[in-house]
């Protein structure tokens, strides 16, 4: 996995919106998208944003689908295995 040092300080306007500076948008390829997207995860310390992409379900093969269900499925199965028990 490739790590980036790059800092860029990006104002927020009063609803919460950010524009993404042009140079960082080309080097994540939002500019090729048509809709570009970004997911933002919340992490310890702050937010993960990584370029993202919408497609439809047909254009995804099963195969991968089914990964990602056995992958889901055995977090969860981790979950339950680790999470503390409610008293009845």
């Amino acid at each position: 996995m490739q790590h980036c040092c790059m800092v860029t300080t990006i104002p927020l306007t009063k609803r919460g919106s950010l524009t993404l500076p042009p140079a960082l948008r080309r080097k994540l390829g939002l500019d090729k998208l048509r809709t570009p997207m970004v997911l933002v995860e919340e992490r310890e310390g702050g937010l993960f944003l990584q370029a993202a992409v919408a497609m439809p379900v047909r254009d995804i093969s099963k195969k991968q689908i089914a990964q990602w269900i056995a992958r889901d499925e055995a977090d969860m199965a981790r979950f339950r295995a680790t999470a503390p028990k409610a008293n009845s």
